[in-house]
């Protein structure tokens, strides 16, 4: 009966096809050689068309050939429509044949390549729609072809419905309807999808060690694995999450950006570099978000290597070119001059972040945390712009631009504050992606989440992060937890208790100190604050903050004590930047003999130009700025920026000064 159905039903294939059957051998003849995404494939697929519109081939190659050149939402949306059309003509004329593929290997080297483009156009038609936030779809597309029970799943559908269900678990069947209405529901069946993807595996190993070898099934479970390891970090099971990643090592499949992101997340920061390091230069698409970019800088600011987190931005952004990608470098290269103090370079690569279109390719990083980042970082450009006031003019309480400045920055932060607000209760996962300080899913840093929180509700949160330090099964990141506790309550008045609590934590605390200078440059803030209420150890902290991370003090609104010594040309133009320097927030000692950091200033004149060489050495001798250059021709503000780099801040090796600054 079976083999009656199966002529049967070839002959009505055979019946349906003739019209059109020698058009159709001329559209297969002349594709051979031509892949769909060749520069001949678009005209070519025009043709095919023509010749016959109702075979789906031309479809294909049109629409394969828009995904391929494809970097925007307009290229991805284009492509759909000719893909579709593919996608609905192929299984019109071809779906009975895909269900009987694998019945036998005559049917199925007959239908094989037939086999190879419906994959090829489902696979494209799902990027597409992934990439322009369109779960919906995807699924739908997922179950077409799930719809075929094909016993070998070339295209992981099984695990890519659990990856969509991750990626859009903040949403709800409101939005989409085949998500769940919370974010714990909606990860419960992205388990769900990978559970159910190891029994696709069992139930059809037998059936596919025939087709495929014996060992065929590897590869799949190793596919399950990755999918289980980002799972289990997200949910915080991170002896489950180590177990998977340790079997992908095993069988050489491993991420080594999302198992370093998940070492990242526990605290281990020196092989979290290392491992998210390993891909740096992985091959793949200049198309999507090369992840390694945006968290490599990241790690490089906790330690202070702010010059090489630029670097490594700058050169993300000089590959990528204005495709996927681009804006979340940016993003990340605003961060890296931010902490290096340079607020208006900061400002700049963070309005670019800004007035991009970004399409989140390949990344569960979404639109929302793209414009909550750059909100956040904006909100620390204005408060370090706010503390600069200050430090670059201690008299500018009796400064009327002074005073309109920070009253504009006021208003300015407000402002910002309300739209982060906004934003922060909108988001169902805050907790998770903002308040757990560390978070492979997170955009942010430890310090911009103490920066956001602090002005809303100190009493709330540092109840909450005395919560985190009994509860959270990170121990590597309960100092973390301990930190924004006493920041916070610094911040709530209770000063005497926070003191109390970093004395503390600086007798006990042990940490990675080349890899965590952040953390040890807010631990020596917070204490250099503290005792500059009666002097005592402040010179000790204070310089010990210097050592660690120099960049943070003239945003701290610490008076530092400082020896100047100067030499080389000493003329008008000269005495006019010292003058300017020397009304910065600096405390500056006349003592040589006192221990304190030194900063040494050479002028030389060339032409109509001076060029500055800065060198400065802590108390203890630790040298923190080596003969940095400066060129400036106006004497106007370079005092200034002298001031600012004589802690660590880098700059153009030519100043000029910024129009308002």
């Amino acid at each position: 009966m079976a083999l009656v159905y199966a002529i049967v039903a070839c002959f009505c294939n055979t019946v349906v096809a003739q019209p059109n059957a020698a058009k159709r051998y001329e559209i297969d003849a002349k594709r051979a050689g031509v892949n769909p995404t060749d520069k001949d494939a678009l005209p070519r697929s025009r043709e095919f068309i023509r010749l016959d519109s109702t075979y789906y081939v031309g479809y294909m190659f049109e629409g394969s050939y828009k995904v391929d050149k494809s970097s925007d939402y307009l290229g991805y949306r284009n492509a759909i429509p000719p893909l579709r059309k593919a996608f609905a003509l192929f299984q019109k004329d071809y779906g009975r044949d895909m269900k009987t593929l694998f019945s036998a290997p005559q049917v199925y080297m007959q239908f094989v390549n037939k086999y190879a483009d419906l994959l090829q156009i489902a696979n494209s038609l799902r990027e597409c729609y992934d990439n322009l936030e369109m779960p919906d779809s995807v699924m739908w597309v997922l179950d077409r072809i799930d719809s075929y029970n094909f016993p070998k799943n070339h295209l992981f559908t099984t695990t890519t419905k659990a990856w969509t269900y991750h990626r859009n678990r903040f949403f709800t069947s409101e939005k989409f309807p085949f998500l769940k209405n919370s974010v714990e529901a909606n990860e419960q069946m992205a388990f769900a999808y990978c559970y159910e993807a190891f029994a696709r595996i069992e139930r059809n190993r037998s059936v596919n060690d025939v087709w495929f070898g014996p060992d065929q099934s590897e590869s799949d479970r190793q596919n399950v694995y990755h999918y289980l390891a980002l799972l289990h970090c997200y949910n915080k099971n991170y002896d489950s999450s180590e177990y998977y990643y340790q079997r992908m090592a095993e069988g050489g499949g491993v991420s080594w950006n999302n198992y370093g992101n998940m070492k990242h997340e526990v605290g281990s920061f020196a092989l979290a570099y290392d491992f998210i390091n390993k891909d740096r230069f992985k091959f793949g698409s200049n198309k999507l978000l090369k992840e390694p970019y945006y968290y490599l800088p990241m790690l490089d600011v906790y330690a202070g290597r702010t010059k090489e987190a630029m670097t490594t931005s700058k050169d993300a952004i000089e590959y990528s070119g204005s495709t996927p990608g681009f804006g979340w470098y940016n993003i990340s290269l605003g961060r890296s001059y931010l902490y290096d103090g340079q607020l208006d370079s900061a400002e700049m690569a963070i309005n670019k972040a800004a007035a991009f279109k970004e399409l989140h390719i390949g990344t569960t990083l979404t639109q929302s945390q793209y414009d909550f980042t750059i909100n956040l970082l904006r909100l620390q450009v204005i408060e370090r712009k706010m503390a600069l006031v200050s430090f670059l003019n201690k008299g500018w309480w009796y400064s009327p631009s002074s005073l309109y400045n920070l009253a504009s920055l006021k208003m300015e932060k407000m402002m910002l504050q309300y739209v982060l607000i906004n934003q922060l209760s909108a988001n169902p996962e805050r907790g998770r992606v903002v308040y757990d300080l560390f978070c492979a899913e997170s955009t942010t840093t430890f310090d911009e989440a103490a920066f956001l929180i602090k002005d809303f509700s100190p009493a709330f949160f540092i109840k909450k992060y005395q919560g985190y330090q009994k509860n959270d099964n990170r121990p590597n990141l309960n100092r973390y937890f301990r930190l924004l506790t006493y920041q916070m309550q610094w911040q709530d008045g209770d000063e005497d208790d926070a003191m109390k609590g970093y004395d503390d934590m600086i007798k006990e605390v042990t940490l990675d100190t080349s890899n965590e200078k952040l953390f040890l440059g807010r631990l020596y803030e917070g204490l250099a604050k503290g005792y500059s209420r009666n002097k005592k150890n402040f010179g000790f902290y204070s310089n010990t903050l210097l050592e660690e991370y120099p960049q943070l003090l003239p945003f701290s609104g610490l008076k530092m004590n400082m020896l100047l010594t100067t030499s080389g040309v000493n003329d008008d133009n000269t005495q006019d930047v010292l003058k300017e320097l020397r009304k910065c927030n600096i405390r500056w000692g006349d003592d040589a003999a006192v221990s304190q950091p030194v900063a040494d200033i050479s002028f030389e004149k060339k032409g109509d130009k001076y060029e500055v060489t800065i060198n400065v050495n802590s108390a203890t001798g630790k040298n923190i700025v080596n003969d940095q250059k400066m060129i400036f021709k106006q004497t106007e503000g370079a005092g200034k920026e002298i001031a600012l780099r004589l802690f660590g801040k880098g700059g153009a090796l030519v100043y000029e000064k910024q129009e308002g600054s």
